[in-house]
């Protein structure tokens, strides 16, 4: 039994009755498809189950993939993040195309220089954490956007929450409580560069500076571990042992929250009768009911949506100046949180 053939866009144009310019322009959406010539040829498509090639697009310099890359598939926030992307190219020819590297500044060069060689109209970059040298070489070669990553590039457009003020709302909220020994679990970072550009640092420093400016410098208290469960696990473990332990942990990120909560139990403890506990990210989870977690909307699915728009506008204008979003965070309080015991 043989295969059965490709369908072409020449068996599409011949079952239309039309030329294949016209079934480009229907496909591209492009000026000059009459509503009927574009019903004759979406029904050809639907008939024929046409599909057009990617390898012939690409060719032809277009081949309408978006490369997505996360640091790690394990933290729901980036999925609010795929969700606006998803949301904006719904009802377009464009598919995107995902690919997770924990974290690894190896493993970034390795994606991003195979979505590169795979011809990509563009790609969205969310935290990386590869020098701006690399970043931007990814950017000279194929149409980029940043997101989760502060600091402005020549080469590439950014998306960015304003982390330092919105961990300044979690110390305020706390402080209105009556918290004074408040801590915070950090992502270890020490690359210099990092230390100004990431999200994890720019909390960190939103935290020491809350603190300070409520004349609490002296009860700063930071656990440096990572942006992972475990990592919240750990550094709750840390400031439970101190000798004199906070009465508020703020967790730099809801996954980190989840740790928190792990190791309190563990101890216990619970949010917020013994320790208020705070996150960032305000992800699904941090809504459900037995958890209700007090933390920050910083705007996942909307970061998606204004970083697919800039690459799109970027593919169609490359030339044009780099662009930066930066979005206002807030405050969400639940449960969590609590005036002092």
């Amino acid at each position: 039994m043989h295969p059965s053939r490709r369908v072409t866009i020449i068996d599409v144009a011949r079952h239309a009755g039309v030329s294949t310019t016209a079934v480009s322009k229907v496909m591209r959406n492009a000026y000059g498809a009459s509503p009927e010539m574009q019903i004759k040829v979406r029904a050809a498509i639907e008939e024929l189950g046409y599909r057009p090639s990617a390898a012939a697009r690409g060719l032809r310099g277009q081949t309408y993939t978006i490369g997505v890359m996360l640091p790690e598939m394990r933290n729901p926030f980036f999925a609010d993040i795929l969700d606006g992307v998803t949301e904006h190219l719904g009802g377009t020819d464009y598919q995107v195309l995902m690919a997770a590297c924990c974290n690894d500044e190896a493993g970034e060069v390795r994606i991003t220089e195979a979505m590169i060689d795979r011809s990509m109209d563009g790609i969205i970059l969310i935290a990386p954490i590869s020098s701006r040298r690399h970043l931007q070489k990814v950017a000279r070669a194929v149409p980029t956007v940043v997101v989760g990553r502060h600091g402005h590039s020549p080469d590439y457009d950014t998306v960015t929450d304003d982390d330092f003020a919105g961990a300044g709302l979690v110390v305020d909220h706390l402080v209105a409580l009556g918290h004074r020994r408040i801590a915070h679990i950090e992502h270890a970072e020490k690359n210099p560069v990092r230390l100004k550009e990431m999200p994890n640092a720019q909390r960190a420093d939103g935290y020491r500076h809350a603190m300070q400016a409520h004349g609490l410098g002296d009860y700063i208290d930071i656990a440096s571990t990572t942006y992972t469960q475990q990592g919240g696990y750990l550094g709750a473990q840390q400031l439970l042992a101190r000798p004199q332990r906070p009465t508020a942990i703020f967790a730099g990120a809801d996954i980190v929250a989840m740790g928190v909560l792990d190791a309190l139990t563990e101890a216990g403890l619970s949010a917020p009768q013994d320790i208020s506990v705070a996150g960032y990210d305000d992800t699904m989870f941090a809504a459900f009911g037995p958890i209700s977690l007090t933390t920050v909307d910083q705007a996942g699915h909307q970061m998606g949506l204004n970083a697919v728009r800039l690459l799109l506008d970027r593919v169609a204008s490359r030339g044009r100046p780099t662009a930066q979003i930066k979005l206002s965070p807030t405050l969400i309080t639940r449960r969590t949180t609590a005036p002092i015991p």
